[in-house]
């Protein structure tokens, strides 16, 4: 069963830049992962500085395996650096 997923990030204007550095790289990586159906970075036309990953994995196995990879720990470690809150995660399975 896919695994939908929606993640929601908060930065400072004065760190748009790097964190736009910081996705490019952590988006390239993980279209390449076996199972990702989709991996896009939408920003918030209303509220700049908010960011939506929106995903789609083959299964939460593969999501799972995600979580450890190199490119998202990295990711994790950097943008911690530069985050205005806490990411905050959804994760769903289609219902409709």
């Amino acid at each position: 069963m896919n695994l939908y997923v929606v993640a929601l990030f908060k930065f400072n204007e004065n760190y748009l830049m790097e964190a736009v550095e910081l996705f490019q790289t952590l988006v390239r990586e993980t279209r390449k992962e076996e199972g990702c159906l989709q991996y896009d970075l939408v920003e918030d036309k209303d509220n700049k500085g908010t960011f939506f990953m929106v995903e789609l994995w083959e299964s939460e196995e593969h999501h799972n395996r995600h979580n450890g990879q190199d490119h998202l720990l990295n990711f994790k470690r950097d943008v911690s650096k530069i985050l205005e809150s806490t990411t905050q995660v959804y994760k769903g399975t289609k219902t409709l």
